[in-house]
């Protein structure tokens, strides 16, 4: 199956305007943009046809085509990176069997996590979206809840049915436990990672149904699907010893340097 690879990305976040912008430096000092470091994420992934960095800007627009990146320029009216992948795909007249979503908030992607995410929906063709999903350590799940607790949107966290079909997504930490954990003990808790893999024909459809109460509750596209009766599949990736997280706030600049720190990521 064709895969293409979107990346949607927005200078007027809501909540940390000009983030693809921001420059994340690793081991070497030197800084480079959160949108080149997940343009290179999606370059690294295997079998894939084509990767395109989907924005209404044109600073980001001048940006990535400054290190060379395939660029599609959308409307300021996508709601989400969803809206925004189905109208680059649209407009490029792309006809992939399989779109990834890569956001460009997640430059500490794995490849394989995209890899094992396209496996998934080639081995279910029910499926109509799949997303990864990452079981919590206590210490991880520690870190979600201490963001809630400080007010502070962090990561999402999923459930799933024994056939993986998910049942929910929030940004409170579900489901609930009154378990303690160790740092390094496996819990209940999953972690979403957001990147997503559509049918075509989902994502054509997705931007028609407008907003779903739910979606406008939690802030969470995925949950469109979900309301309007959509399979979407979770897969279980494996971290392998590398650290994940997303940058959602300006207090995670400092939290992604770290990490990229520890694994030697220049």
């Amino acid at each position: 199956m064709s895969v293409v690879i979107v990346i949607p990305a927005r200078h007027a976040s809501t909540r940390y305007p000009g983030k693809p912008l921001v420059e994340l430096r690793g081991v070497t000092g030197e800084g480079q943009s959160l949108i080149r470091r997940s343009w290179e994420a999606a370059m690294a992934v295997n079998d894939v046809d084509r990767v395109i960095v989907a924005t209404d800007d044109d600073r980001i627009r001048e940006h990535a085509e400054s290190f060379g990146a395939e660029v599609a320029m959308t409307s300021t009216t996508a709601r989400n990176g969803t809206e925004r992948c189905a109208e680059a795909v649209a407009k490029l007249g792309m006809t992939h069997e399989i779109v990834v979503n890569l956001q460009g908030d997640a430059p500490l992607t794995p490849t394989w996590f995209i890899e094992d995410l396209v496996k998934g929906m080639r081995e279910d063709p029910g499926a109509d979206v799949a997303t990864p999903v990452l079981r919590c350590s206590g210490a991880m799940r520690s870190e979600l809840i201490a963001d809630r607790v400080a007010g502070r949107v962090g990561g999402t966290t999923a459930v799933f049915g024994h056939d993986r079909r998910g049942l929910y997504f929030s940004k409170e930490v579900i489901p609930f436990t009154a378990a303690e954990f160790g740092p390094n003990d496996p819990t209940p808790v999953f972690h979403h990672v957001g990147v997503y893999a559509y049918r075509p024909e989902a994502l054509a459809e997705y931007p028609t149904w407008g907003e779903g109460r739910l979606e406008a509750l939690e802030g969470l596209e995925q949950l469109r699907f979900l309301e309007r009766g959509r399979k979407v599949l979770c897969v279980e990736v494996e971290a392998r010893g590398r650290e994940f997280w997303e940058l959602n706030n300006p207090s995670d600049v400092p939290k992604l340097e770290a990490m990229m720190q520890r694994m030697g990521i220049a």
